[in-house]
């Protein structure tokens, strides 16, 4: 089938009002500093920040962005749970649902985990997936993918998300926290109307059996790993 995204699904509009409203005074506070990349923005801002990830010599604005992203995602992993002392990133993604973090030393390769949220089809599944960062980040959206191989009218067999916020409805104001929770939102309320899984779509209506064949293909992925 081709893809198309002309008509993708819309995220929850309660979902990322929510994740805005927390970030926009961040957002407004830093907005000097992220300035759109050009060919004037110099070295790599690692090294200022005594950082080993590495970053291309005109990064200096997407490294910041990413930094803050990171730390937005560890901030709330670490107030979600009471006298906390150490959590793994497996056990920040169980207390919030949400979690990703750079892929070895590259800042502008991330990998996400989201746990299916509870009363949809994919409450109790882990799902991977990968965040490729462009130089003009957070400008432009960044390509995101799901590894773990998932059963959903709006993801294909190859992992591509046909979602409107990483496509033309994209905004700086949105960070990697909107991304996650957005597709969170996205596994319990796809957009049928314009699938990337024409079988997924047609069986949605039937949650039960489409529960099934949820967890049928989620097993048969993971048996490998």
């Amino acid at each position: 089938m081709e893809m198309t995204y002309a008509h993708c699904a819309c995220v929850n509009i309660q979902t990322l009002n929510a994740v805005q409203t927390d970030y926009l005074s961040a957002a407004m506070a830093s907005s000097s500093q992220n300035v759109a990349p050009s060919s004037s923005a110099a070295s790599s801002s690692s090294k200022a920040n005594g950082s080993s990830l590495s970053m291309p010599k005109d990064g200096h604005s997407v490294t910041k962005r990413l930094q803050q992203d990171l730390m937005k995602l560890m901030v709330q992993c670490l107030t979600s749970v009471p006298n906390l002392t150490l959590l793994s990133s497996v056990q920040m993604t169980s207390n919030t649902g949400v979690s990703a973090f750079p892929d070895g030393d590259n800042l502008l390769h991330w990998i996400g985990t989201i746990s299916g949220a509870e009363g949809t089809a994919y409450a109790g599944l882990d799902y991977k997936l990968s965040f490729s960062f462009p130089s003009r980040y957070p400008y432009s959206p960044p390509v995101v993918k799901f590894t773990t191989p998932c059963y959903h009218p709006n993801i294909d067999d190859h992992g591509n998300i046909c979602l409107d916020i990483l496509k033309e409805k994209w905004s700086a104001l949105y960070d990697v926290r909107t991304i996650l929770l957005s597709l969170q939102s996205l596994l319990g309320e796809p957009n049928n109307a314009s699938p990337l899984n024409v079988e997924a779509a047609d069986l949605w209506s039937d949650q039960p059996a489409f529960k099934k064949m949820v967890v049928k293909k989620y097993k048969e992925a993971t048996a490998a790993l």
